[in-house]
């Protein structure tokens, strides 16, 4: 069965391509990729590779884990499973009815702003106040600009 290393503390200049050659001195290297920044492309300074046993695997990190390359020691141990991480967009809109701001005199981003706080990024998607004292839906004050629901 494989075995997949993070590899930790790269130079900003190694390619996916220099991870799989240097990890190939350790045995057979099934993957090797190097995490680039999704708006620049830059690297991020770590990787992952997978080598295709546990024995190389482990033979790796004894290896590597701590050794010098390109000027900068390498942090290599066996890489955990990946968290499921909240966030990204959509979940709960937090009462506001949502997608109503903007039109010809708003300049709301329609994204379920409160009336108000367009332009704080504080506050867009989010109600300011703590869990228990967020207004409830009441009847006939519903978007109302001055009862906001």
């Amino acid at each position: 069965m494989s075995m997949k290393l993070y590899v930790g503390n790269l130079a900003f200049a190694t390619s996916s391509q220099d991870l799989q050659e240097l990890f190939a001195a350790a045995g057979t290297v099934e993957s090797a990729s190097v995490v680039e920044d999704r708006d620049t492309g830059r690297s991020r300074g770590f990787g992952f590779v997978e080598m295709s046993s546990k024995e190389e695997g482990e033979a790796a990190i004894a290896q590597f884990n701590g050794k010098e390359v390109n000027g900068r020691a390498l942090n290599v141990n066996e890489a955990k499973p990946r968290e499921n991480r909240a966030g990204g967009g959509g979940g709960g809109r937090g009462g506001f009815g949502g997608g109503r701001g903007g039109g010809a005199l708003g300049n709301g981003s329609g994204r379920g702003t409160r009336s108000g706080a367009e332009g704080t990024a504080a506050f867009v998607g989010q109600d300011p106040r703590p869990p228990g004292a967020r207004r409830r839906n009441r009847p006939g004050m519903v978007g109302s600009r001055r009862h906001p629901a």
